[in-house]
């Protein structure tokens, strides 16, 4: 499969200042830069930068980012399925996980989010892979945005449809364990029958639910 990795770079007036978005960003440009102290999420800040870099080294990672000069205030990152995890069971060359996504607290509420996403898929760069995200409620930070789980699931899936990502069933069980956990996936124009029913069958285990 052809990786089509096109740096786009966008830039957003905030105030006095000018943020810039851009990506798929080389590792070795991403590794100048250093994460902002309130990307914590998933690990600390400087743990989390060696792994964004070590995304970005991966034939098919890419990793869009939004920073403030020299400083990263929001990411998203994609790569291949972990495998241990069921969607790497196919062994698709075209299935592509969209999975962490994370902007810092005071950046928040500027549209920052979707606008990462966009760049991800701007001149068709993904229409030859599905992309998929999975939405788990205990990931999502409800203390600091004031949400509770559904309003945060709106958001999300508001958030992934802006680039056509739709849900998608499964009989996962993470995904089933709550109500609130979703699938999303967008299928692009160029992937072919096989793939989209491959991934059908990783989805689906117990063949009766579709």
């Amino acid at each position: 499969m052809e990786h089509r990795k096109i740096m786009q770079v966008r830039r957003l007036a905030c105030q006095d200042r000018e943020l810039v978005i851009e990506g798929p960003i080389p590792a070795d440009i991403l590794s100048g830069y250093v994460l902002h102290p309130d990307l914590d999420a998933f690990r600390r800040p400087i743990e989390q930068h060696k792994a964004l870099v070590e995304i970005a080294e991966l034939t098919e990672g890419r990793i869009i980012a939004v920073r403030d000069a020299e400083t990263i205030v929001g990411y998203v990152t994609f790569h291949y399925p972990d495998e241990l995890e069921r969607w790497s069971e196919g062994g698709m060359d075209d299935l592509i996980e969209l999975g962490a996504i994370e902007v810092a607290n005071s950046y928040r509420g500027l549209g920052l989010g979707k606008r990462l996403i966009e760049t991800a898929f701007a001149e068709e760069q993904l229409e030859n892979a599905i992309v998929y995200t999975t939405e788990y409620y205990w990931h999502w930070d409800l203390e600091n945005t004031g949400l509770n789980v559904w309003d945060y699931r709106a958001m999300m899936e508001r958030l992934m449809k802006s680039v056509g990502m739709i849900w998608f069933a499964t009989d996962d069980p993470e995904i089933c364990s709550h109500p609130a956990n979703c699938l999303m996936v967008r299928i692009g124009r160029e992937v072919p029958l096989s793939s989209v029913e491959q991934f059908d069958r990783v989805r689906f285990r117990q063949r009766f639910m579709y």
